[in-house]
């Protein structure tokens, strides 16, 4: 499970690492849309949504699906400007077929990876695009159906909202977090340059490696599904944010240069456990048994053969069992004398719910 772009015979001046307002503007809003999942913004989210407007606010809530449960990829360039009035000029010459479907990325994520026809086109895909605006609320349809109607007049209805969100609060809290990702920007491209992409990626999150073999290279990301695209002929950009965490964004679509927006600092705010890891604990404490067996684990050293007694099973069968969790990470294990003994390791089952949420945001 997993995003690869393919990089092969990409040279490394065609990869970036560069802050992006626009981008930085996209994940404040998305905290701003769903603050449970950046509780480390808790202070940020409620300050600045309790100074909102009124009508700042509607308007946003209007147009949320943006940015809400996906993100949409007008909002991830991958050309990051030192201004945001200079992201929005470029905005502004993408064509309105490429611009309303990425808006309108509800409408086509379960056509994503494979590209999927502008809803200003195909009817199929406008159907599709006015059913899911509907199921979001009323509001959120009304706009579809503007911005379906009336592209030229919603996009500067949308360029109006991003501007008034930077008078409103961005401008200051760009002002504050971009000294931050223009240095870690500045790193990774340094760490590059000196010791290889493999070390920048690799710095840049946990989640993310450079594979390389005798059929090209590859950047992987590590998320829940899978997808390919390819930096041939354009290149890749990442860029950093300060409001991303758990996210690790990868723009993948078929068309589009792709982008990756990683949290920084990643040591800070994430673990970083790949999500095959998880997967494998989660199942590995979810049978019936094994939870049983962790109850005992959870409190002492045991051997195979004091557990067997205690649960009334065989020792092969403990032994299976803790094989299983083993496999996860779950277990310690130190030998006295001729006796192995098992203990849980508490630390990483508190770091399971975290973990979990980590991946399926991530």
């Amino acid at each position: 499970m997993s995003v690869t772009i393919d990089i092969t015979g990409l040279p490394h001046e065609r990869i970036a690492f560069c802050p992006s307002p626009l981008a930085e503007l996209g994940a404040a809003l998305h905290a701003l849309a769903e603050p449970a999942h950046h509780a480390r913004l808790h202070a940020w989210t409620t300050t600045t949504a309790a100074a909102l407007k009124p009508e700042l606010a509607d308007r946003l809530h209007e147009a949320d699906f943006m940015w809400n449960a996906t993100r949409s990829d007008i909002l991830l360039p991958p050309r990051p400007r030192e201004t945001l009035a200079e992201e929005l000029d470029d905005l502004d010459l993408m064509d309105d077929e490429k611009f309303v479907a990425s808006a309108l990325e509800i409408s086509c994520a379960s056509h994503y990876s494979d590209g999927a026809p502008s809803p200003l086109v195909d009817a199929h895909m406008r159907r599709r695009a006015l059913d899911l605006a509907a199921a979001r609320g009323p509001r959120q349809a009304a706009f579809v159906e503007r911005m379906l109607a009336d592209p030229p007049g919603t996009r500067a209805w949308i360029r109006r909202l991003l501007e008034d969100c930077d008078e409103a609060f961005f401008a200051d809290t760009w002002r504050r977090v971009r000294v931050q990702l223009a240095a870690d920007a500045r790193h990774k491209t340094e760490l590059m340059r000196r010791k290889g992409l493999a070390e920048a990626i690799a710095d840049a999150s946990s989640a993310m490696v450079l594979e390389q073999d005798a059929d090209g290279s590859r950047i992987v990301v590590d998320k829940l599904g899978h997808a390919r695209t390819s930096a041939e002929g354009s290149g890749v950009t990442f860029l950093p944010t300060a409001f991303g965490w758990p996210h690790l964004i990868a723009l993948h679509a078929p068309g589009w240069q792709p982008v990756v927006q990683y949290p920084v600092p990643t040591r800070e705010l994430g673990g970083g456990v790949p999500v095959d890891t998880v997967k494998l604990r989660l199942e590995a404490v979810a049978h019936p048994m094994r939870m049983r067996l962790s109850r005992s684990l959870a409190r002492g050293t045991y051997t195979t053969s004091e557990l067997a007694d205690a649960y009334g099973i065989s020792a092969p069968e403990v032994s299976r069992h803790l094989a299983v969790m083993k496999r996860a990470g779950l277990l310690t294990t130190q030998r006295r004398g001729r006796y192995v003994l098992h203990q849980l390791d508490v630390s990483v089952v508190a770091r399971l719910g975290s973990d979990f949420l980590e991946s399926v945001l991530r």
